[in-house]
């Protein structure tokens, strides 16, 4: 894939998409195009569509789009499969993924999407493998909050203790 993005279903023009990840930056003229593109397709027209010199592949769940823009050559169904196993993860993190978990935890989900893409292929197919990985990378980083708030905590006691 060479993009992925989400969408709201009621998106406003003043926000952007939520890239999640993007082999170049596209312009905010070609992102209007094509975010209008795909929300003005009826819910029962195919998910494929031709746009430009690529194919997007989109699947709506709940109020979000999930979007890929792929390459001509690549394949439609499978790119499905990567969408629905993204939202499976999402889902498992987050438990029933909704807009706000992806706007106020943007981040995780950058970070889910890392762990199952790489350079827009898939580098890990089983959910319990990335999964396992992002419950590891939370332990970590919650050890290193505490390790820091711990000095933070010892040099403000330091600093009344004087």
């Amino acid at each position: 894939a060479r993009i992925v993005f989400l969408l709201p279903q009621h998106f406003h023009f003043n926000l952007m998409p939520v890239f999640l990840f993007v082999l170049q930056t596209p312009k905010k003229k070609i992102t209007r195009e094509l975010v209008q593109t795909v929300l003005a397709r009826k819910p029962k027209m195919c998910s494929f569509l031709e746009w430009r010199d690529l194919k997007i592949v989109y699947k709506r769940y709940a109020s979000l789009y999930f979007c890929c823009a792929i390459e001509d050559q690549d394949n439609e169904l499978i790119t499905l499969e990567i969408i629905h196993r993204y939202v499976e993860l999402l889902d498992k993190y987050f438990g029933s993924v909704c807009e706000l978990d992806i706007i106020f935890n943007f981040e995780k989900a950058y970070f889910i999407l890392d762990e199952f893409l790489l350079g827009g292929e898939v580098q890990e197919t089983s959910k319990k493998n990335v999964l396992k990985a992002i419950e590891q990378a939370d332990l970590l980083q919650e050890e290193v909050s505490v390790i820091s708030h711990s000095y933070t905590v010892s040099e403000i006691t330091l600093k009344h203790a004087r």
